[in-house]
């Protein structure tokens, strides 16, 4: 996964991939990706953003729209949301024959109800990846 121009320019210019997987949020946001996918589009290389099961629903249906607004979409990774996700996150990406499917509300329409959030604390030490803030918002030095 490539996140910096520095790594994936000399890749798609160079004709050595045919995907690029790039994590949006990462990579700067939505303009940042639009940019590497007109990059990529000029040298037939396909997208296939980055969509871990630690990427929000957020996340997740950004990558969707972009897949919707550029001409060389390619494949998308991601997630069935379970009901907890679905009860915190209103219009999350669904599925159906294999496809994501995203709603028609404003914006990239995902709404966050943070008093249902309340119920679901985001735990001290995940496991996986050390959290950058604690719970009372101070930062935390790698």
């Amino acid at each position: 996964m490539f996140n910096s121009p520095h790594e994936w320019t000399p890749l798609i210019t160079g004709r050595l991939i045919d995907f690029i997987r790039v994590h949006i949020s990462q990579a700067g946001g939505l303009s940042p990706a639009r940019k590497i996918a007109t990059l990529a589009e000029f040298f037939s290389v396909r997208s296939a953003w980055h969509g871990p099961p630690d990427l929000s629903p957020v996340g997740h249906a950004i990558n969707a729209h972009l897949d919707l607004a550029i001409h060389n979409f390619g494949i998308q990774e991601s997630l069935m949301f379970n009901d907890p996700t679905r009860e915190v996150f209103s219009g999350v990406p669904t599925y159906k024959n294999g496809y994501m499917m995203i709603n028609e509300a404003p914006g990239i329409g995902i709404d966050i109800d943070e008093e249902k959030a309340k119920k679901f604390p985001f735990p001290e030490n995940p496991g996986y990846w050390e959290p950058v803030r604690r719970r009372d918002g101070t930062a935390v030095s790698p």
